[in-house]
């Protein structure tokens, strides 16, 4: 039986997201949007006590990496999880990607 070879790209997207999620910052990130919805960057800042700099870099980092979605209203960019993405990574779906039956 052929074992199927992954593609690099396919490997470089999860790459991204997994880096992602690996840093602490970043899941409290994950944790709060998953609790409160949709929050404003100013309130995250307070939620989180990171400098605005710090804060500005994990949010990069997960819009990057397709978990979280921006909306920019008035001045303020508000911040919310991507439901879809954080499933499919916690789904079968990736399984079948590494696992193929």
């Amino acid at each position: 039986m052929e074992v199927p070879i992954i593609q690099e790209d396919i490997l470089s997207v999860y790459e991204q997201k997994f880096k992602a999620l690996s840093d602490k910052n970043r899941l409290r990130i994950i944790y709060e949007l998953n609790q409160r919805g949709k929050v404003c960057v100013c309130e995250l800042t307070d939620m989180l006590d990171l400098p605005q700099s710090k804060l500005s870099y994990h949010l990069k980092m997960l819009l990057d990496a397709n978990l979280i979605l921006v909306e920019r209203i008035g001045k303020w960019n508000f911040y919310e999880l991507n439901n879809e993405e954080v499933r499919g990574l916690l789904s079968e779906q990736l399984c079948c990607i590494f696992y193929p039956l």
